[in-house]
């Protein structure tokens, strides 16, 4: 894909198919749903947004190509969760600017430190979470499924 213009916005109600339906995508493919997965891609605003957390959504040459959550933890913390690319954008480094952006949005809520839980067979995920600063630490979560635990100090 030539002249990629990547932007990030803020998620809107109307966001709420596409964020469903990219998380779904790789949580189905390498996992199962857990009930929250569900209550969370469902219904954003109320497991997200009006808990104090924020939703970003990356758009390729206009067309919407990603995700990402941060979960409000406390008023330090947040949990970055839910990232996910539409399979036909993978590779145009819309992962790394919605992590980017994302660190960016925590910073500026006030964020000292942002958590994330996930599996070592999401090799690509993993990665990514290193290359943008995320260290392991003891795995503590409620997540059935997640094997690491990473977290990145912000301060």
């Amino acid at each position: 894909m030539e002249n990629v213009v990547l932007e990030m916005i803020e998620y809107q109600p109307e966001h709420q198919p596409w964020f469903e339906k990219f998380n779904r995508q790789w949580i189905e493919e390498y996992f199962w749903m857990e009930p929250i997965d569900y209550d969370i891609l469902q219904r954003p605003d109320e497991y997200i947004i009006s808990k104090g957390g924020k939703i970003l959504v990356a758009t390729c040459n206009k067309e919407i190509a990603g995700t990402v959550a941060l979960k409000y933890v406390d008023p330090t913390t947040y949990e970055f969760t839910k990232m996910a690319v539409d399979s036909k954008f993978r590779g145009l480094k819309v992962g790394q600017a919605l992590g980017e952006e994302a660190i960016a949005k925590a910073k500026s809520m006030g964020a000292t430190k942002i958590i994330l839980y996930s599996h070592t067979v999401l090799v690509p995920a993993v990665s990514l979470y290193k290359k943008l600063g995320f260290i392991e630490v003891p795995v503590d979560g409620p997540y059935k499924r997640s094997n690491i635990k990473m977290e990145l100090n912000l301060v």
